[in-house]
């Protein structure tokens, strides 16, 4: 099974009424760990490196945050300062001039996404969710 299929489908859940997609990028990471599900092959792929991953994996694993607060969020080599977290679990942050990143959990997985400098977020979090919740109907 190719996980690189869910980076489509969340980009297309991130469009709006005019068929904008708002996220540009996306990955989706194991929770133990941060191993990732999609590949950096994808012309969409977030690519993160592994200590990356590994630090946000270890945040949603223990469900504490104060790592982020503390010194931001790294994603592709970039620090976005850390917004908040909201009530559905989303993990928001964000940079000037380098766009936003949208994260939600599973019970094994993590999807996150990156919206364009410019464009809406709360898109990107729509379309977070859609595949958190459908991993989480699927018991992943």
């Amino acid at each position: 099974m190719s996980w690189d299929s869910y980076i489509d489908n969340l980009v297309a859940h991130s469009q709006d009424s005019t068929g904008l997609a708002h996220t540009d990028r996306a990955c989706i990471i194991g929770l133990d760990g941060g191993a990732a599900w999609t590949t950096h092959g994808h012309p969409a792929a977030f690519k993160l490196t592994p200590q990356e991953s590994a630090t946000i994996a270890r945040c949603f694993k223990s469900n504490d945050f104060t790592t982020f607060q503390a010194n931001g969020v790294y994603c592709e080599n970039v620090k976005y300062q850390f917004l908040r977290t909201d009530t559905d679990g989303m993990v928001l942050a964000k940079r000037k001039d380098c766009g936003a990143v949208s994260m939600g959990a599973s019970k094994t997985a993590i999807v996150i996404a990156h919206t364009k400098e410019g464009q809406q977020q709360g898109n990107s979090n729509k379309a977070v969710m859609v595949i958190v919740d459908y991993l989480k109907g699927m018991n992943m």
